[in-house]
């Protein structure tokens, strides 16, 4: 008796382990694939964007084993070389080199790094400011909603190059400086979604309950309607990233970004515009490549992101 209780109990954790089949053997079960990864999967342009990204970040970390070569120091001799694959070209300098002699090819990897760097850590700085003011709002309404508001109309009627350039002229230039800069100038979007969504569900049922069993507003705001912003917040985040490059390139092209010996996108084609009635085509064309394959596929993963957190399209 307790042999044929032991093969039952073998055979249920067989059965468990997997499905049976008509002739009562067992085979192993399929693990599904995560939804999300499925969702992304049958989005093509999603997948391109993310091949994209991953390019990007591959060419970011791994910089120093791709090129050798130092990306702010040129050869004199070598200045203006056009690429490998043209006549002229070296095989030293894939992509060619810049005025100054310098690897376009290097400078566009170590570039990476610097718009990686400034579109993240600007967009959590953006981030953090900006759901902070849309939670305080939100939540206590009156008359903080009312100056928090209309700073925010303030910096949205102020156009963004003429506001980064008064901070910039206050803190002055480097790269910790323009991220500030971003990052305080990217707060409003966040402040203004942030804001609804407290105004939705601040009266609902389970903040009430929170309320009556003495919960405090802090505790309220992070612990029950923060958590019901996430989807909102990462879809804003998404898309910031990506104008949070290109505005870098942007103040980096008119001289407002990091030192030019720097290794930026936007600087290499501010730095390669002399040269547009000159011929030497590759000192601008290749890192305007650069921006737009990285914000191209930042923009397609912030599409999917946007319909996969969306519940009226996961129905």
């Amino acid at each position: 008796m307790a042999k044929s209780d032991d093969a039952v109990v073998q055979a249920g954790s067989r059965a468990s382990a997997g499905a049976l089949t008509e002739f009562g053997a067992t085979r192993p079960t399929r693990r599904r694939m995560p939804r999300a990864l499925r969702s992304l999967l049958q989005n093509r342009l999603a997948v391109f964007g993310a091949l994209m990204l991953v390019l990007v970040v591959i060419a970011a970390v791994a910089a120093p084993v791709l090129s050798d070569l130092d990306p702010r120091r040129g050869e004199i001799l070598a200045s203006k070389k056009p690429p490998a694959w043209s006549s002229g070209g070296s095989s030293e300098y894939l992509l060619g080199t810049d005025a100054l002699g310098r690897d376009i090819y290097t400078r566009i990897l170590y570039g990476a790094r610097i718009s990686l760097l400034v579109g993240i850590v600007a967009v959590l700085i953006a981030g953090a400011i900006g759901v902070t003011l849309g939670l305080i709002s939100g939540y206590y309404g009156g008359r903080i909603d009312d100056i928090i508001m209309r700073i925010a109309e303030i910096q949205l009627a102020v156009p963004f190059i003429l506001f980064a350039i008064a901070i910039l002229a206050v803190l002055g230039q480097g790269l910790d400086k323009i991220i500030i800069t971003l990052g305080v100038t990217g707060w409003v979007t966040y402040g203004r979604v942030v804001r609804g969504q407290v105004l939705s569900w601040k009266q609902a049922e389970f903040v009430e309950a929170a309320r009556a069993i003495g919960a405090r507003d802090f505790a309220i705001m992070v612990k029950h309607i923060l958590p019901n912003t996430f989807a909102s917040i990462i879809v804003i985040a998404s898309f910031a990233v990506a104008s949070t490059i290109l505005a870098e390139a942007s103040l980096s092209f008119l001289g407002l970004g990091v030192p030019p010996d720097v290794p930026t996108w936007g600087g290499m084609v501010a730095a390669g515009r002399d040269y547009i009635l000159t011929g030497q085509w590759w000192m601008y064309t290749f890192p305007g490549i650069a921006i737009m394959l990285t914000v191209l596929g930042i923009n397609t993963v912030g599409d999917w992101l946007r319909d996969y957190l969306d519940p009226r399209l996961n129905v």
